[in-house]
C-alpha cells in the first residue's frame, strides 16, 4: 500500500483466496505483492501485479458488501490483457485451469484475442496487437462488415 497512484482500481472478491491467487500467479504470471489473513484464516485482502496494473482481492466478507459471484455464474464486466502472445497466454490460462470461451482469432480491429473463464466467474480477454489502427480504419473495417 505504499504507492497509490491515481485512476480506476480492480478488487476481486472470491471465495478461496488462496486458490485464487495460485490461479492468477499460473494463468496470468501475477505477481503477489501481499496478503493479509482475516479472522479464520482466509485471505482478507491480497495485492497482486498482472502487468503495471494492480489488482486486490478478498474473500467474501458481506459486512463490508463483498459477495463473490454464485458458482456457474460470469460476471457481467470483463477484464482485458494485452500479451505479446494471445496463443501462449490463452494456453496457459487454459492450462491453469480458465474455461476457454472464444479461442485465438485475428480481430478486424488489428488484435489477435482470446476470451477465458477465470474459476472463480470472471471474464479474462486476451489480446496482441497485430496491426496498429486509427479509430476510423476500425470504423471503416466494421462499417464494411455490417453491409
Amino acid at each position: 500500500m505504499e504507492n497509490h497512484p491515481k485512476g480506476v482500481s480492480i478488487s476481486l472478491t472470491v471465495r478461496d483466496g488462496a486458490a485464487a491467487l495460485d490461479f492468477y500467479a499460473r494463468a496470468f504470471g501475477a505477481g503477489e505483492v501481499c496478503r493479509m489473513a482475516g479472522p479464520s484464516g482466509g485471505v482478507a485482502h491480497a495485492e497482486m501485479t498482472i502487468g503495471p496494473t494492480t489488482v486486490y482481492l478478498s474473500e467474501e466478507a458481506p459486512e463490508f458488501h463483498a459477495v463473490a459471484l454464485p458458482p456457474d455464474r460470469l460476471s457481467s464486466a470483463s477484464f482485458t490483457i494485452l500479451v505479446d502472445d494471445c496463443d501462449a497466454a490463452h494456453a496457459r490460462a487454459v492450462e491453469a485451469g480458465a474455461k476457454s470461451l472464444v479461442e485465438p482469432i485475428d480481430e478486424f480491429w488489428g488484435m489477435r484475442h482470446a476470451l477465458v473463464a477465470d474459476p472463480f466467474g470472471f471474464r479474462w480477454y486476451l489480446g496482441q496487437v497485430i496491426e496498429q489502427l486509427s479509430h476510423e480504419e476500425v470504423a471503416a473495417r466494421a462499417a464494411k462488415l455490417m453491409k
